[in-house]
């Protein structure tokens, strides 16, 4: 049956199937009538290290112990387990070292440190509490099953009690209301065009989630690669269920009580992003298509000419020679290896568009391989899959066969020795047109553990990335690669950033932009963006702008549009826009040091870069429903400007002392305040106690040699730390400890601050000194002491009452006294 057939459907609800009621021809169930089986009372239950496995006498479920905060559970209805093997889950990490097993005449319960799960023997219902034995999740029903009559196996189900109050919040880029309460959702990669609000499902496929009871946090991981679904109290606010059309029902209790430690430990079940090349955080530009070869070289004249700070600048599928991937068309690009030598030479990176699909073509040395290995994808018949896409007729390699990956990672050889500096994985879904995508038949390697579609459908855009980033890391040899994904799975952060696909040019889209950023980050995917400007339709230069101003806080800025629009770049919209365009890119490179140290937080500790105000003050139920105000890292926080014609706006500060980032005025937190945002400025407000590295603007990364790092440092009543990150920037040098991190405590009161700076680290930076620019003095300093010795300095305000001291980079202590 087709995707859109499917779509087409009567929706079944979570009503109907617990009372058992199907139809002919039910999308979800299929063809006959099915009994719904329900786990009965315990009978029985044996340990085996730290698995604890309990038996109703048909099925079995198992509660393995991983951390004091982590419990897995999975359930086997005619009690065998599939193979324990997860994409998502590379390795299990048992860091459990003290858990304990009791019994009573109504329970069992697994018990950590911090989390207890309570099993009840009656009816099978599985909870967890938390360590004063608060019930934090609940199952409402116990676990069940059907069979799935169309390919054997089953459809396994989990509902939980949904608390009077309860948040939600993650599940990837859904573009809805930040808080999912009251919804339903799926998970099916699909290739969504010009997507709109609410609609479901899109690109990526996250099944991860964390709900805010009261004022604790918990994650709900459910490692099902097959068509899952999640429904959030749309059908029944006192109900929260999850399910799959196949697998196993296999899921992670994940403990906080913050939601800030959810998602650090779902990062060491899943990973983090390793490091990227600090110009992959640099301004890039895109467009369907930049072609020939002279329209790229203007392009990158441009901004050079104009000063506009780039650093990549992509190739669509135009660039192909015919659309087939690892060619090029020498009609418009004769000479593609000079070509990207001169970007190069002018600080400009290329990146290029790879897609799945391979063009049957016998003179097309790439298919000729695939198929002489028999490396594409077969349906059950043992014919290729084929479908039509760019090149035409095309067939599709099996991303879940690692011999096909390492084949499909050496093809990138041609490329990188062209120069190319980074690989944009699209139509990964995987995208057929006609059909939407592979027939549900179409067997796949996975890895040894062979299935349908059904299985790895949403792992195979996942998987064609993890072969192109492990390629291209074995070719780059210690160079770091840039991969970007349109579709993917939970842990695809490991291997690749991702932007939200082809957006709309509209305002109601510069807000989905926002909260998909959000929850991405939330999801695990903090190395992420959206298409600026909106991919399809015409944004006026007002909505470009602000889009601009937004994206200079996702960590992923690129600018793409497709090629029925008109010409979209920081200079499109005349002088006026082009200073402010200018002006905002500028700030992001200015705040590179600072960026770049927020990705190691979170490529080392787990910490998304993106926070939400409920993240930040998950005890004030308020904050559950604010959608305009993050933090980028810890001490930026930025509320964008998301309407037309609008100059102000009502912004909430978290608890603690704020500054305006343009005008250093002071604000008390824990209240809103109005914020005046002119076209050329929008509202950003740093932490006291922060302390803030800054690099001269520059063109492109590397371009300028720092003699200094600039830190601008807020004066704060109260002790704060802030992190400082360096390495080569392109290398993986720092695995090896090749990095200098630098931890500053800055402490103030009415008569003094101090600045303490510690570091480890083996890297050693060339500048030698730090320009420190004091902000927020409630004092008048005359004093100076650095390192127990008072040094003879002029201070003075500045025009913005800032003072200014220079430093040895190695110092230890900085007092500063009236």
């Amino acid at each position: 049956m087709e995707e859109k057939e499917k779509q087409s459907l009567p929706e079944i609800s979570i009503e109907q199937l617990e009372e058992g009621v199907q139809h002919v021809n039910n999308p979800i169930i299929g063809l006959k009538p099915i009994e719904k089986r329900y786990l009965q009372s315990v009978k029985e239950y044996k340990q085996v290290n730290n698995s604890f496995y309990f038996t109703d006498g048909e099925s079995t479920v198992e509660v393995m112990v991983l951390s004091d905060e982590i419990i897995r559970v999975r359930m086997a209805p005619q009690g065998t387990f599939l193979e324990d093997f997860s994409y998502a889950v590379p390795k299990l990490v048992n860091t459990a070292t003290v858990f304990s097993f009791t019994e009573t005449a109504e329970d069992y319960r697994v018990e950590t440190n911090t989390v207890s799960c309570i099993i009840d023997k009656k009816h099978f219902l599985i909870s967890f509490a938390d360590n004063q034995q608060n019930i934090i999740n609940e199952d409402l029903s116990a676990m069940h099953w059907e069979e799935n009559v169309d390919f054997g196996g089953y459809y396994v189900y989990c509902t939980k009690k949904g608390h009077p109050g309860e948040g939600y919040f993650g599940l990837g880029d859904k573009p809805t209301t930040f808080n999912m309460r009251g919804r339903r959702f799926q998970n099916w990669n699909t290739d969504t065009y010009s997507f709109a609000r609410d609609q479901d499902p899109l690109y990526r496929s996250i099944p991860f989630y964390i709900g805010l009871k009261d004022t604790t946090a918990y994650g709900i991981f459910f490692d099902n690669s097959y068509r899952t679904y999640f429904d959030f109290g749309q059908e029944d606010q006192d109900k929260t269920s999850f399910w799959a059309e196949g697998g196993e029902l296999l899921y992670y209790y994940i403990h906080g009580p913050h939601m800030m430690d959810v998602v650090k430990r779902y990062h060491t079940l899943t990973g983090t992003h390793p490091m990227p090349p600090q110009w992959a955080l640099g301004y890039q530009q895109c467009r369907w298509s930049y072609y020939p070869e002279s329209k790229v070289k203007k392009l990158a004249q441009t901004f050079r000419d104009k000063k506009i700070p780039c650093d990549a600048l992509y190739l669509d599928i135009d660039y192909m020679d015919g659309y087939r991937c690892f060619t090029w068309n020498k009609k418009y690009f004769p000479d593609p290896k000079k070509m990207v030598k001169e970007l190069s030479d002018d600080g400009f990176k290329t990146v290029v568009i790879i897609d799945p699909g391979i063009k049957v073509d016998e003179n097309y040395w790439v298919y000729k391989e695939g198929k002489d290995n028999k490396y594409f994808c077969r349906r059950s018949d043992d014919y290729f899959m084929e479908g039509h896409v760019w090149p035409g007729r095309c067939q599709f390699p099996d991303f879940t066969n690692p011999e096909v990956r390492e084949w499909w990672g050496g093809l990138f050889k041609g490329l990188v020795d062209t120069g190319v500096a980074g690989i944009w994985n699209d139509m990964n879904e995987p995208a057929v047109f006609g059909s939407g995508t592979f027939p549900d038949d179409v067997r796949h390697q996975y890895d040894g553990h062979r299935g349908s579609h059904r299985k790895a459908h949403n792992v195979y855009g996942m998987q064609m990335v993890r072969a192109t980033y492990d390629g291209l890391k074995k070719l780059y040899k210690n160079k770091r690669p840039l991969t970007i994904t349109r579709a993917g799975y939970a842990g695809v952060q490991r291997y690749s950033s991702v932007w939200t696909g082809d957006n709309l040019a509209s305002w109601d889209h510069l807000k989905l932009a926002l909260l998909q950023c959000m929850r991405l980050s939330l999801s695990g995917v903090s190395f992420c963006g959206t298409d600026i400007g909106g991919f399809t339709g015409e944004p006026d230069g007002e909505l470009f702008t602000r889009w601009i101003q937004l994206g200079v806080f996702t960590p992923f800025m690129r600018a793409h549009s497709a090629g029925d629009t008109r010409e979209r770049e920081p200079w499109s919209y005349g002088e006026e826009l082009e200073a402010i365009n200018r002006k905002f890119i500028e700030l992001r490179y200015k705040l590179m040091p600072y960026i770049y140290s927020t990705f190691w937080e979170h490529h080392k500790y787990g910490f998304p870069i993106l926070r939400p105000v409920v993240m930040l003050e998950q005890d004030k139920i308020e904050n559950r429903a604010r959608e305009e105000e993050f933090t980028f890292g810890d001490k930026i926080l930025i509320s964008p400007i998301l309407h037309p014609g609008q100059t102000s706006k009502t912004v909430y500060l978290p608890e603690g002392k704020w500054y305006n980032y343009w005008t250093y005025e002071s604000y008390e937190g824990g209240m809103e305040h109005t914020a005046h945002a002119a076209l050329d400025s929008m509202p950003i407000f740093v932490k006291a106690g922060s302390v803030i590295p800054e690099w001269p603007v520059m063109q492109y990364v590397g371009e300028v040699d720092l003699e200094e790092i600039k830190f601008q440092v807020y004066h704060a009543p109260y002790e704060v730390n802030s992190f400082y990150y360096e390495d080569h920037g392109d290398t993986f040098a720092y695995e090896q400890e090749i990095y200098t991190e630098k931890k500053f405590v800055v402490k103030g009161d009415d008569h003094s601050l101090s600045i303490r700076q510690f570091s480890e680290g083996l890297y050693t930076p060339r500048y030698e000194t730090y320009d420190l620019k004091l902000i927020g003095l409630p004092f008048l300093p005359t004093r100076v002491i650095i390192d127990g010795k008072e040094q003879q300095v002029e201070l003075e305000f500045d025009a913005l009452k800032r003072v200014r001291i220079n430093a040895n980079k190695n110092f230890k202590e900085i007092q500063v006294l009236s």
